[in-house]
């Protein structure tokens, strides 16, 4: 990406490559309900982090990218304690949310 290209969106892109193939893992009965629901709140982060990154008032987008943030951990914590992802899995993708918040 470019240099421009503000650390938040680059964080959020490099969480959607990473979490993407981890979600198409995710057993058939998971795949569609959970996984469709993480990813779908995830790409919502990232467009409302690339709307805030060309306002001149980011405030809105940025409390409501957090807002979905704190979802998307719910979410991604009950596929761990539905023993959906491996703790190793869990742990990573927990790291790279709480480094995007």
């Amino acid at each position: 990406m470019s240099d421009n290209t503000p650390k938040a969106v680059q964080d959020c892109h490099q969480l959607i490559a990473w979490l993407i193939p981890q979600l198409d893992k995710f057993p058939k009965n998971r795949r569609f309900t959970l996984g469709d629901k993480i990813e779908t709140r995830l790409i919502d982060v990232l467009a409302l982090l690339v709307d805030a990154a060309y306002s001149s008032r980011k405030l809105n987008q940025l409390q409501q990218a957090n807002k979905e943030l704190t979802v998307i951990r719910h979410l991604w914590r009950l596929a761990y304690e539905l023993k959906v992802i491996a703790q190793k899995q869990y742990a990573y993708g927990s790291q790279l949310l709480v480094d995007l918040g």
